[in-house]
């Protein structure tokens, strides 16, 4: 696999793994508040198309081949988003519950 190629990984799987945790942040607030058969209906289907899209696009980018670093950055990316929005949110008085 070429340096190219490897770079545009890791870059997706990143920016797959802040895609991710925007989108769980959201489905959180909406799928929670419900009855718990539409909880576990409404999880499987995000898991199921968010593993489906990634590895989609991912036989775009270098034939599905996933490598221990691609999974790595996809968590960092989580991380660091999750981490982000944490402390960013903090920060501003009018997202804190009452």
């Amino acid at each position: 696999m070429s340096l190219s190629v490897q770079m545009l990984t890791l870059s997706f799987s990143f920016l797959y793994g802040v895609f991710f945790e925007v989108t769980l942040a959201c489905s959180v607030k909406i799928i929670y508040h419900t009855s718990r058969i539409i909880q576990y209906v409404g999880t499987f289907l995000f898991v199921i198309f968010h593993v489906l899209f990634y590895f989609l696009i991912l036989q775009k980018i270098n034939y599905g081949i996933v490598h221990i670093y691609s999974v790595l950055c996809l968590v960092l990316g989580y991380i660091v988003t999750y981490n982000v929005q944490k402390h960013l949110l903090s920060r501003f008085t009018f997202f804190h519950k009452k």
